[in-house]
């Protein structure tokens, strides 16, 4: 099956990663090789089966161009199209406040690079924000192992900085002081709700 973006070039899914497996002396109590989109779904399945929040990741639409029948009670979808941009992974309800949220990984130790976000998730966040809802990226260093909430107001900042001709990037060091770092629990791979209580 082919997937176009709403520009008509195909989608490529990214390569298998086969970087170096965690030194032996690592303690993850949350469940390892996970993606921070794993270790997020999982989290978010707990909290609403616990009645803590309702969040859930953001489907993304597909409009479906073409449709082979090889059987009468299958269909195969041979070619369909990112039909809208997305906007952020992830919004929902908690206490009453509207979340709203993107999740990023970088194995970068030094920085976190900008290009990771596009111009209208940017802008979806800053209406949000607006409106009065709670926007951040859940941003993980993979090769560090940490895990940190950066409010968006703070990212809205850099991303501004770079458009005038700004460093391209948000520093490790300024996500470690700024941000709020997140550590595993032992039901939670990344309780952030703990972070969000912070900017509550």
């Amino acid at each position: 099956m082919t997937i176009r973006y709403p520009n008509g070039n195909a989608y490529q899914a990214p390569a298998a990663k086969t970087g170096p497996k965690f030194p032996s002396t690592y303690t993850n109590y949350g469940k390892r090789g996970m993606t921070l989109e794993e270790e997020l779904n999982e989290s978010n399945t707990y909290y609403e089966t616990t009645g803590v929040a309702v969040v859930h990741k953001k489907p993304t639409p597909i409009k479906i161009v073409k449709v082979d029948y090889p059987k009468r009670s299958a269909a195969v979808i041979k070619e369909a199209y990112f039909s809208t941009a997305s906007t952020t992974d992830y919004n929902g309800v908690y206490q009453g406040h509207y979340l709203d949220f993107d999740a990023k990984e970088t194995r970068n130790q030094s920085s976190f690079p900008l290009k990771n976000f596009h111009q209208h998730q940017i802008d979806h966040m800053r209406a949000c924000t607006a409106q009065g809802g709670i926007c951040f990226a859940i941003i993980k260093f993979v090769t560090r192992h940490e895990v940190y909430l950066y409010r968006g107001t703070d990212l809205y900042d850099f991303w501004d900085a770079q458009l005038k001709g700004g460093r391209k990037s948000i520093p490790y060091a300024e996500i470690a002081a700024n941000g709020i770092q997140i550590t595993a629990e032992l039901q939670l791979p990344i309780p952030y709700l703990k972070a969000v209580d912070q900017l509550l």
